[in-house]
C-alpha cells in the first residue's frame, strides 16, 4: 500500500471562507484533490494541501525526480495551478516547490507556530502582485568561421584582412549590444522605481530554462501595487525603445512567489519600505 504524505502549496488568508470553493475539483500534484488545513477551528490563515505518494518525495527519490524534466514540469504546473486559484481570491504566500510534511497534523503544527508571522506578511502583500522583468541581448554570436570573402573590387582587402575586419565588426556589434543592455537595465530600474515597492534579483536563466532567442542578462521580480500595475508594465516595456539588439520581456501579474518571505536583496532605490 502506498504511503501518503502532505504536499503544501501556499499559505493564504481565508477571511470569507470561500477558498475551499475555489479549490473544489481542482487537481493538485498527482491529480489529488486539494484541501485546506487551518490552525484551530476559527483560524483564517490556512495552508492548501493535498496527499502525494511518499515514495516520490522522500529525499533520495526527490533528488532523482528533480532531474526528470517531465516529472518536474508536471509538479510545477500543478503547484502553480493551485496557487493561481487561491491568488484569484486572496493574497497568498507561495511555498517552495515540493514542500512536503509527514501528514496534515505536521502542517497544522507548522502553521500554528508561524501563524503570526504569516499573518503579518499576508497583510504586507495585500493588493500587490509580482511582475517579472527579463532583459535579453540578441547580439550576433561569436564565431571562428570566416565571413565570405568580399570582392576585392568592393573593399580592396585581401581575404585575410577581410576576415579580420569581419571579426572586428562582429566584436564591436556585441560590445554595442551589451552596452545598450546596460542602458536598458538603467531605464528599467528608473521606470520601476516610480511604481514598484520592492525588487528581487534572480539568477539569470541559462540552459533548459533559457527559452527563446537571446542571452538573458537580467532576471528581476518586482512587487507592484494593483493600482500601479498597468503603468508599471507600460513604462518598463518602453525601456528598450530606440536600441536594437536588446529585448525586454515583462510577465505578470503573478502571485508574489519572490516575496513570500522578506527578500534579502536591497529594495528598489527610493521605493517605499
Amino acid at each position: 500500500m502506498t504511503e501518503l504524505i502532505s504536499y503544501a502549496y501556499a499559505v493564504a488568508r481565508d477571511t470569507g471562507g470561500s477558498l475551499a470553493e475555489a479549490l473544489a475539483g481542482l487537481p493538485g500534484v498527482a491529480d489529488a484533490p486539494v484541501h485546506l488545513v487551518r490552525a484551530g477551528e476559527r483560524g483564517d490563515v490556512v495552508v492548501a494541501v493535498s496527499p502525494v505518494p511518499e515514495e516520490d518525495f522522500h529525499e533520495a527519490a526527490l533528488r532523482a525526480n528533480l532531474e526528470d524534466l517531465e516529472w518536474l514540469e508536471s509538479v510545477a504546473r500543478a503547484h502553480h495551478r493551485v496557487i493561481e486559484a487561491l491568488a484569484a481570491r486572496t493574497t497568498v504566500l507561495p511555498l517552495r516547490l515540493a514542500t512536503v510534511y509527514l501528514d496534515d497534523e505536521r502542517v497544522r503544527s507548522m502553521l500554528e507556530a508561524r501563524q503570526e508571522a504569516f499573518a503579518g506578511r499576508l497583510a504586507e502583500l495585500a493588493a500587490h502582485t509580482e511582475w517579472g522583468v527579463k532583459i535579453y541581448v540578441e547580439a550576433p554570436a561569436p564565431t571562428d568561421r570566416p565571413a565570405a570573402p568580399p570582392a576585392d573590387a568592393d573593399t580592396g582587402l585581401s581575404p585575410g584582412r577581410a576576415y579580420l575586419s569581419h571579426r572586428k565588426a562582429q566584436r564591436h556589434a556585441r560590445e554595442d549590444a551589451y552596452r545598450d543592455a546596460e542602458e536598458v537595465a538603467r531605464r528599467v530600474e528608473a521606470a520601476a522605481r516610480g511604481h514598484a515597492v520592492d525588487r528581487v534579483q534572480h539568477r539569470v536563466q541559462q540552459g533548459e530554462l533559457a527559452r527563446g532567442p537571446g542571452e538573458n542578462v537580467v532576471n528581476d521580480a518586482y512587487l507592484v501595487p494593483l493600482g500601479q500595475a498597468e503603468s508599471f508594465r507600460a513604462d518598463v516595456s518602453r525601456a528598450a525603445e530606440g536600441l536594437s539588439g536588446v529585448r525586454v520581456e515583462v510577465t505578470g501579474p503573478w502571485a508574489p512567489y519572490s516575496f513570500a518571505t522578506p527578500p534579502e536583496t536591497e529594495p528598489v532605490p527610493g521605493a517605499a519600505p
